[in-house]
């Protein structure tokens, strides 16, 4: 079992989840796997990045809505569209294709479908509504953490729980992840959601593992297992999940 090293894993997992310009840096020593435990630590940083955009646009007088929809763009721009874009595969897959191969296929694909755009456009609607609540509750900021830390908090348990529906694509490339990982990824995810308060945060766990183990059925029955378009998916899910908690616990 590999040992956790916190700061080289958190500089891989910052620099695999988002597009911040980093310093460089060269592990060569480590896979996405032996980091993946600090998913949730970069999703927090995304989360920071995205309320300091708001924060700056509602400074400016920037009215609500067009701030909350600002958030996103940066959320996007920050994340450089990666679970978006999975989202968007596996609802084309899911949705047009009739056999494994077929699904697949559509999935490796790189335009867009009907059931991939509207996906898209239903996340995004989701979301920006959610933000423009819980900016207009000043409660925008643990809305964010829970939400991009506790939706990146479920990589780890789903890859090592769930078999590969392909070995030729981005989630074959992780590498080896241990039980200690997975646990530790999933325990700064409830941190997270600690955020919204002890019933709310009891709440939405019970929920996300529904959504999850859904999800994660969705997944055998359609391709046989996991892809990476599937795991981003899966986050975008769970983050339209907490959104929707915080904003509603706010309101």
């Amino acid at each position: 079992m590999s040992a956790i090293r916190p700061l080289p894993d958190f500089a891989i997992s910052l620099a695999f989840f988002t597009r911040l310009p980093l310093p460089h840096f060269t592990i060569t020593d480590r896979k996405l796997g032996e980091a993946i435990w600090a998913a949730p630590v970069a999703g927090a940083v995304i989360a920071l990045v995205v309320w300091l955009a708001a924060m700056a646009a509602d400074a400016i007088g920037v009215p609500l809505l067009p701030a909350a929809a600002l958030a996103i763009a940066v959320s996007l721009l920050v994340t450089g569209c990666l679970h978006e874009d999975g989202l968007a595969d596996v609802a084309d897959g899911f949705g047009g294709g009739k056999t494994v191969e077929s699904k697949l296929e559509i999935m490796h694909d790189s335009r867009l479908g009907a059931y991939g755009a509207a996906a898209l456009m239903v996340s995004i609607l989701i979301r920006w509504s959610c933000i423009a609540s819980l900016l207009q509750n000043d409660a925008l900021l643990p809305g964010l953490i829970a939400a991009h830390a506790g939706s990146r908090a479920i990589f780890a348990k789903l890859i090592r729980e769930t078999p590969l529906a392909s070995q030729s694509g981005l989630a074959s490339t992780v590498g080896d992840i241990s039980e200690q990982s997975a646990w530790i990824s999933l325990g700064l995810g409830v941190l997270a959601l600690a955020l919204l308060g002890p019933f709310g945060a009891f709440v939405t766990i019970l929920v996300l593992v529904l959504l999850v183990l859904a999800f994660r059925q969705l997944c055998m029955r359609q391709i046989g297992g996991l892809t990476g378009d599937t795991l981003g998916a899966a986050q975008q899910v769970a983050e339209i999940a907490i959104l929707i908690a915080a904003a509603s616990i706010a309101s």
